[in-house]
């Protein structure tokens, strides 16, 4: 039977001697707020399985305590948004980190996989999926979500056991360090995206001052939006910010004016919202403007992609995992590495570049 965790000392009583690993996971809700509200801790430590209510004063901070010792793996499964909750709510990242989605990409087995479906390819277990619309900041949790929490850290040891032997056979170690340090690095940057517009598909039909305009308007929604912890669509919806782009109101009045005639309109933030259209940011001018892909440009990322899928075959990775459509875009454009494109992955990639007949943009 799994514990339900309360106090910090009924979780300290675990960790009287720190074991070599834990595994974890989280349940959080993020439905009206900008930050994940953390609402469960789900912690394997040896053969028991924690279930640590972080809404109980002292929990976070005991929480970091062992999130922070870098002494104890920590084993977890697609933990990009379980790191943001933690972090927000606890102020440290758990590390050393263990992925095992990431693992399991990286040793062959899928991309992206899930954690119901990798337990069942690797133990044969297959668990149940009927919570995962629950209302976790409800209290008490029911029956049924506690086993369905307690099964998410369960099985995490034996994935572990599996993929890391699997990564050591093939040399991939190496691979799994740099993409964990990567994927932590990502979760505690305090700034949003440097440049928003550019994943905006609309931007792409925008001349470049619309594109400067659209610009200045996600970057103070995502400040906006951090400060009030409210979601970025509260602020300002996307279809609302290429039209503002777009057609930009002539004065502050002609704004107000504009404002009232949306139904979602954030006419409390007009004053805000009038000095960042107006006002330019300071490298607004760096910014790479998105636009349509030429002929020329299909037929250069198709030769890339055709030659990072025969290498991928060669490597036995998974589709995507070497490199995706979206970062070899910025590759071919920008002529310069993504950091997603790093490390093992650039080593992997340079030589492909000729092989495939592909010339990359001069760097900007």
């Amino acid at each position: 039977m799994p514990h339900w965790i309360q106090t910090p000392d009924a979780l300290a009583a675990f960790f009287t001697t720190p074991p070599a690993r834990i595994g974890l996971d989280t349940e959080f809700v993020r439905e009206r707020t900008f930050w994940p509200q953390l609402a469960l801790v789900q912690m394997a430590v040896g053969d028991e399985i924690l279930l640590i209510d972080p809404l109980q004063p002292g929990m976070p901070q005991a929480l970091a305590t062992i999130l922070g010792d870098t002494r104890i793996l920590k084993v977890m499964h697609s933990a990009s948004e379980d790191l943001v909750a933690l972090g927000y709510t606890c102020g440290v990242a758990p590390q050393p980190l263990f992925d095992t989605q990431i693992a399991a990409a990286l040793a062959g087995v899928a991309a992206g996989i899930g954690y119901q479906k990798l337990v069942e390819q690797i133990t044969g277990v297959v668990l149940a999926k009927g919570e995962t619309r629950s209302d976790w900041l409800r209290r008490p949790l029911s029956e049924a979500q506690l086993k369905y929490a307690a099964d998410d850290a369960h099985y995490l040891f034996a994935l572990h056991d599996a993929l890391s032997a699997r990564l050591l056979e093939s040399g991939r170690t190496g691979w799994l360090a740099e993409d964990s340090r990567r994927l932590l690095e990502n979760a505690s940057q305090e700034e949003g995206e440097r440049w928003p517009h550019l994943a905006m598909r609309s931007a792409q039909f925008l001349d470049a001052p619309a594109q400067h305009r659209l610009l200045r308007l996600l970057r103070w929604r995502d400040a906006a939006a951090r400060r009030s912890d409210k979601p970025r669509s509260w602020i300002l919806d996307n279809e609302m910010a290429v039209a503002l782009a777009r057609t930009p109101p002539a004065d502050r009045a002609a704004l107000g004016r504009w404002l009232d005639t949306q139904p979602r309109s954030p006419r409390k933030l007009a004053d805000a919202l009038w000095e960042s259209l107006s006002t330019p940011l300071a490298d607004e001018a760096e910014a790479p403007l998105a636009r349509a892909a030429s002929d020329r440009d299909k037929a250069a990322l198709r030769k890339l992609q055709d030659a990072v899928a025969r290498r991928s075959a060669e490597l036995g990775l998974p589709d995507g995992v070497l490199a995706s459509r979206r970062y070899l875009e910025v590759l071919l454009e920008s002529g310069q590495w993504p950091a997603a494109l790093s490390g093992w992955r650039k080593a992997e990639l340079e030589p492909l570049l000729g092989e495939g007949g592909v010339a990359l943009a001069p760097a900007q």
